[in-house]
């Protein structure tokens, strides 16, 4: 695992997303502390750890929902570590969250439509969408791509929770991104649905990359390449799928032991 690490987290210019020094405190708390993690463009990668190993803090911090303590944070090779949040959407930086972020009263259709009208230029305008309107046609080609086609006319409040995890995901789609942070997309749902997230992850344009942190790892690790484990804050091991669920190390801690 040692010669593993170096080669996931090495420098490049070509980096899609780089975390030099990484550090959050709360007051006297560290919940993150000197992470440094670098992922390709197009890459997929797991950040997996148990409750308060410093995950969604980490999406925090690369989103601008908080500021890091030190440390850097680049996108696409331009330093985003102070920028706000609409800052880094209008770069191409999406993401999902625990909680779904939807507007229940309005359709499948206006949910998707709103988002990518929302990182368009014509996002004030206050002309009604027409027939031809491109911004819709964006819409329904990504209720298609994550199989809401069906449901596209029912309002949000009467979807299955599935489907409202589906519809984040078309949200993070919306207007080109270039680099997702899915955070437990797997959440609640049924082992049918599970299947079709996984469907709905791999079948994403090979140039999207993603980080997913994910509890059920037997869903990360079939949608990834490579994984960062993360422990009290700090990045504990890095590998290639197969060799994470391996690691003794990794199973003793995470897995009980008991992992096949």
């Amino acid at each position: 695992m040692a010669s593993v690490a170096p080669r996931l987290s090495a420098i490049g210019s070509g980096a899609a997303l780089e975390l030099r020094g990484v550090t959050r405190m709360f007051g006297a708390l560290a919940a993150l502390t000197d992470i440094t993690i670098t992922v390709r463009p197009g890459e997929r990668r797991a950040v997996l750890g148990s409750n308060g190993a410093g995950k969604t803090t980490l999406f925090n911090c690369v989103t601008g929902d908080f500021l890091p303590t030190s440390g850097t944070i680049r996108f696409f090779g331009e330093d985003i570590t102070r920028f706000p949040p609409y800052e880094r959407i209008r770069r191409g930086l999406r993401r999902t969250y625990q909680i779904s972020a939807l507007f229940p009263g309005l359709t499948v259709q206006d949910n998707v439509y709103l988002a990518c009208r929302g990182v368009s230029r014509g996002r004030f305008s206050l002309l009604r969408p027409g027939a031809n309107d491109a911004l819709m046609h964006a819409a329904e080609t990504l209720i298609q791509a994550v199989y809401l086609t069906p449901a596209r006319d029912q309002r949000v409040s009467e979807l299955a929770h599935g489907q409202q995890r589906q519809l984040e995901i078309a949200l993070a789609l919306a207007g080109a991104p270039r680099f997702i942070l899915f955070d437990e997309p797997a959440a609640g749902l049924s082992p049918t649905e599970r299947r079709e997230l996984i469907e709905i992850l791999t079948s994403l344009p090979s140039h999207i990359g993603y980080i997913i942190i994910e509890h059920d790892m037997d869903v990360a690790l079939r949608v990834v390449e490579s994984v960062t484990m993360m422990h009290n804050g700090r990045v504990f091991k890095e590998g290639l799928p197969e060799e994470i669920q391996s690691d003794p190390e990794v199973q003793e801690l995470y897995l009980g032991g008991g992992h096949e």
